[in-house]
């Protein structure tokens, strides 16, 4: 005799275990940091993670651990790291001064680059090696950008520093902002608004009150620092280059962008070393000098350029670019301190006025952001 089959109908208990099971085997991966149904989850026994999240009820008794602390840049307060940069160029613009009668311009400028390359090129070289198609293929805006705004622009300023003061230098430095606004207009047609012609007016009756030493007289007989016009040479150099970078290829990682601008910029100023060796000017080598190169060119070429991108990133372009005017007050103190230069009555007028211009021409300009392609040194 056949006994009836007895049919179990699944309670909710059945069923909610049923579901917790499908819970559990579910592939899901738990982005880092993030929590699962409000519990902290491991990602495996060992600590280490798996990829795959598991259940809170596998979980139980478990206490969440306290969050990594960031390292590294990303932990750093982006304000300082935004006044060390101008920090940072300003120190540039004292050892350019300071070492002049122990080093050549052509060798100050070849050998702070060359100290750069070798620096970035570790962390560099896969980035360049996974983006060189696209550096072959834009090799002619990489080869005008990296001659104009590393190997001109700073041999230019260095020869300068062989004729005028830091304190002249850093200040008339600050001027590039304006520059740009002018040389746009001039090349490119953009449209000044009257106030921004006005801030360009003042920003250069400030630089013309620092080349003529607040004398009318020497102005009106046009008897002026030849350092001082190598130095506004610079900058016109430097503003073209950022007026060219709205021509530098998308898509190519920054690292590897300057890289290439660094080993461009040097090897086109390599002939130039040549020739300075060729007439008899060398390089007083010593241990001090050596430091102070290699110096420049962690912290005047490396570190700021990192520092100043990560600024940038954290509170964006508007805020940043402010912190560039703080070039001339970190220059003039670094000049007294270490060079023992004075700053004069007319020096305080010409950073005046040529604040009050950039104030004026960024602040009614159309775009904002100008101010951070103008940074004063890569």
């Amino acid at each position: 005799m056949l006994r009836p089959e007895i049919i179990r109908v699944p309670c909710w208990r059945d069923r909610w275990r049923a579901r917790l099971r499908e819970h559990c085997r579910a592939p899901r991966v738990r982005r880092p940091g993030t929590a699962t149904g409000g519990v902290w989850v491991p990602d495996s026994p060992s600590g280490v993670a798996s990829g795959r999240a598991q259940c809170p009820c596998d979980n139980r008794g478990v206490s969440p651990p306290s969050p990594a602390p960031r390292s590294g840049f990303g932990a750093a307060n982006p304000y300082l790291l935004l006044t060390l940069t101008p920090l940072f160029w300003s120190g540039n613009w004292i050892a350019g001064r300071g070492l002049a009668p122990d080093i050549p311009p052509m060798a100050m400028t070849f050998l702070r680059w060359l100290f750069a390359v070798l620096i970035l090129a570790p962390f560099a070289w896969p980035h360049v090696r996974r983006d060189w198609r696209q550096v072959r293929r834009h090799w002619k805006p990489m080869l005008l950008l990296g001659v104009i705004g590393v190997g001109t622009h700073n041999a230019l300023a260095y020869l300068g520093l062989n004729y005028t003061t830091a304190t002249n230098g850093v200040i008339l430095n600050s001027f590039i902002p304006v520059m740009i606004i002018t040389l746009s207009w001039a090349f490119l047609g953009e449209r000044l608004t009257a106030l921004q012609s006005l801030g360009v007016a003042v920003s250069l009756a400030g630089v013309l009150t620092i080349l003529s030493g607040g004398s009318l007289a020497e102005l009106l007989a046009f008897r002026l620092n030849g350092g001082d016009l190598l130095i506004i040479l610079s900058m016109a150099m430097w503003s073209v280059y950022t007026i060219c970078l709205r021509w530098r290829p998308s898509g190519l990682g920054m690292l590897t962008f300057l890289f290439v601008l660094m080993v461009v910029g040097d090897l086109a100023v390599l002939p130039l070393f040549v020739a300075e060796l060729t007439f008899g000017r060398h390089m007083a080598v010593t241990p001090a000098n050596i430091a102070a190169l290699v110096a420049v060119a962690l912290f005047s070429s490396v570190l700021a350029y990192i520092f100043w991108n990560r600024g940038v990133e954290l509170v964006g372009a508007n805020v940043a670019g402010l912190f560039v005017h703080l070039m001339p007050v970190f220059g003039v103190v670094l000049a007294w301190m270490f060079l023992g230069e004075r700053l004069a009555p007319f020096h305080v007028a010409g950073i005046g006025l040529i604040l009050t211009g950039i104030f004026v021409t960024s602040r009614y300009g159309r775009r904002p952001s100008e101010a951070v392609a103008a940074a004063p040194d890569v």
